[in-house]
C-alpha cells in the first residue's frame, strides 16, 4: 500500500455512533474521518491529481482493530494435546496468521507462570516471552504484547516475574489463584476434573498435585505480592485480579495496584468492581455460547447490567468479533458500544487508549473492513499501522444443485 489510503463508502463504527464516512490514512496514522459530503469533496479537490490508493468498503462496516487483552490460545498452539509440544516459533507464527482473519490487531498473549502443568511452567514460558520480543522487533503481522499471568502459589516463579518486570518484558500482569475450594474451582472436585481432562493425568497423580498446590498456597507471602503489584502499576503496567468471587476479594486486591477485574464469578462482584472504577473484563466465548462453560456469571447479563465493559477472547479468538455483533443484534448494547468493548475500552484498560482502539484522527491506523454473511461477521480486510495484512476472498454464490 502507498503512503496515502482513501477508504470510502463504508459504514464507520465510531466509539459513540455509526455513520457513513470516508477514512483517510496517511502512513501508519488515521489522518481524517470525513463525515460530510462537503468534507469529502474538499479533501478530494485538495488532493487533485495527487497519488493515493482507494479502497471501497461499500456495503461493509469500517471498524477499529480489536484489542485482545486476555487470550491463552497460544498455549494450545504449542501443546494441542497433552504431551504433544510443537516448536515455539512454529506455534507462534501459525497462531499469528489467524489473528487478522478474526480482526484482532493487538494481541496480549496470556502466558501463565503457573503450576508446572502444560506450557504453564518456567522454562517454556520464558522462552516464549523472549521469542515474542525477538520476532516482534524484526517483523510482525499484528501488534504483540505480553500478558503475564502469575499463579500466586507458584512460589519458585516469584524471582522470574520480578526479573521480567524489571527488564520491561511485561505489558500486563494478572494475579491468579486457581487452588481448589475458591474462585473458579470453588465446587468440590472441579479442579481435579479439569486437570485430569486437560493434562491427561491419573486420579492418583492429581491428588499429589492438589496436595502440593494447597501446601504452597498456604506459604504465599501476600505482602510481597502487594509490593510487586504496586511496583508494576507504578511502572505503567496494568495489573488485574482474576476470578474474583466476592466484593471483599475485589477490595483486598485494590491494595495490589489492580485496575482490572477479570472474569468475576457473579454479578454482585462485577457490580462492586465497576463501582470501584475497575475495568471489568468478561469473555467473548461466554457471550457467543450464551453462558459460562463453568456455570458462572453470564457475560451478556453483566454487560446488560452495565457491570462489564471489556471483552476478551479468553481462549477462542474467533469469538471476539462474533460477540460484538451478537451483542448488537440482541439489542444488549449498540454496535458502537459493543465494538468499543473489544477495542477502545481494553486499550484504555491497558493504558494505550490514546493511540489505539478507535477510528479517530491521530491514532494508529488499525482498521477492519467487515461484511455480514447471514448476519455473521467476516473480516474482508485487516489493516495494521496503515498496512494491509489480510485480504479475504469475496463470497460467491454457488450454482443451484452444486454440492461436494
Amino acid at each position: 500500500m502507498g503512503e496515502l489510503l482513501y477508504i470510502q463508502n463504508g459504514l464507520v463504527v465510531l466509539p459513540d455512533k455509526l455513520i457513513e464516512a470516508d477514512i483517510v490514512v496517511k502512513g501508519d496514522t488515521i489522518s481524517a474521518v470525513l463525515e460530510t459530503e462537503q468534507e469529502r469533496e474538499h479533501w478530494l479537490a485538495e488532493q487533485g491529481a495527487g497519488s493515493y490508493e482507494r479502497m471501497d468498503a461499500r456495503g461493509k462496516y469500517i471498524m477499529p482493530g480489536l484489542v485482545d487483552i486476555h487470550c491463552d490460545a497460544i498455549e494450545k498452539e504449542v501443546q494441542p494435546r497433552p504431551g504433544t509440544l510443537f516448536p515455539l516459533e512454529m506455534a507462534f507464527l501459525e497462531f499469528e496468521r489467524k489473528l487478522p482473519v478474526h480482526g484482532i490487531t493487538s494481541m496480549y498473549h496470556s502466558l501463565s507462570l503457573g503450576v508446572g502443568l502444560s506450557l504453564r511452567g518456567d522454562h517454556l514460558l520464558t522462552q516464549m516471552i523472549a521469542l515474542i520480543h525477538h520476532l516482534r522487533a524484526r517483523r510482525a503481522v499484528v501488534r504483540h504484547g505480553i500478558h503475564l499471568r502469575y499463579e500466586v502459589a507458584h512460589l519458585a516463579g516469584l524471582p522470574i516475574i520480578e526479573q521480567l518486570i524489571a527488564d520491561k518484558q511485561v505489558d500486563y500482569l494478572s494475579f491468579m489463584d486457581h487452588s481448589p475450594g475458591q474462585g473458579q474451582y470453588r465446587e468440590p472436585g472441579s479442579f481435579e476434573r479439569y486437570v485430569m481432562k486437560n493434562q491427561g493425568v491419573s486420579a492418583a497423580e492429581v491428588e499429589d498435585i492438589v496436595r502440593d498446590l494447597l501446601t504452597r498456597q498456604q506459604l504465599v507471602d501476600w505482602s510481597h505480592l502487594r509490593t510487586l503489584g504496586n511496583l508494576a502499576s507504578d511502572s505503567g503496567i496494568a495489573v488485574a485480579s482474576h476470578d474474583d468471587d466476592s466484593p471483599e476479594r475485589v477490595d483486598a486486591f485494590a491494595a495490589y495496584g489492580v485496575s482490572v477485574s477479570e472474569f468475576p464469578m457473579n454479578i454482585e462482584t462485577a457490580r462492586h468492581a465497576a463501582r470501584r472504577g475497575l475495568h471489568v473484563c468478561v469473555g467473548a466465548p461466554n457471550v457467543v455460547r450464551g453462558g459460562s462453560h463453568d456455570r458462572n456469571m453470564s457475560a451478556a447479563d453483566a454487560i446488560r447490567d452495565g457491570a462489564a465493559r471489556v471483552l476478551c477472547s479468553d481462549y477462542h479468538p474467533a469469538s471476539l468479533l462474533a460477540a460484538v455483533f451478537k451483542l448488537a443484534k440482541e439489542d444488549i448494547v449498540s454496535l458502537p458500544e459493543a465494538a468499543a468493548m473489544a477495542s477502545l475500552y481494553p486499550a484504555q484498560a491497558l493504558g494505550v487508549g490514546e493511540k489505539l482502539g478507535s477510528i479517530t484522527a491521530g491514532k494508529q491506523a488499525d482498521l477492519l473492513i467487515v461484511e455480514l454473511l447471514n448476519d455473521y461477521p467476516a473480516v474482508s480486510r485487516t489493516i495494521v499501522g496503515g498496512q494491509l495484512v489480510y485480504q479475504g476472498a469475496p463470497y460467491y454464490s454457488a450454482p443451484a444443485g452444486v454440492c461436494f
